[in-house]
């Protein structure tokens, strides 16, 4: 029997502000782009960057904690799991997907975030949302091998 693995860990910048609203439940939903540089050179040996823009929802305490002390450019590292939305385009009729992250944990990185915080320092923020139950302990070992 095949089993699944849905994990994703990113760290890039914030390419806009995160947007912030409540849903109906009232709980928390910020949604923001999140941009990943992946410097390569080529066998001719010129260097060159690509960017990939990444979209991110994150659900109860940690988006309040996001919309509050993020903007545009602020370093973060996210962890969540891929989700795929599809919808049909009301203008054309024709089908469309997007593919996002869900996050499900994150911590700042970088320099200083909005209102003075130390981003760096920033604890790992854990809970507050519609996700799976936390990884197992693992006894304390920092690497299981």
């Amino acid at each position: 029997m095949a089993s699944s693995f849905n994990r994703v860990i990113l760290a890039g910048n914030m390419t806009r502000d995160p947007e912030a609203r409540a849903l109906p439940s009232g709980q928390a939903l910020t949604k923001f782009s999140l941009a990943v540089n992946r410097a390569y050179t080529t066998k001719e040996g010129e260097k060159r960057e690509e960017v990939t823009y990444v979209d991110i929802e994150s659900y109860g305490k940690q988006a309040e904690i996001i919309a509050k002390y993020c903007g545009k450019g602020s370093g973060i590292l996210v962890e969540g799991r891929l989700k795929l939305d599809q919808w049909e385009d009301k203008k054309t009729g024709e089908k469309r997907s997007r593919l996002g992250v869900v996050l499900e944990n994150f911590t700042f990185i970088g320099g200083k975030a909005q209102g003075g915080e130390e981003g760096g320092s920033a604890p790992r923020s854990r809970g507050g949302n519609d996700s799976p139950s936390p990884a197992p302990d693992n006894g304390g070992d920092d690497v299981p091998f």
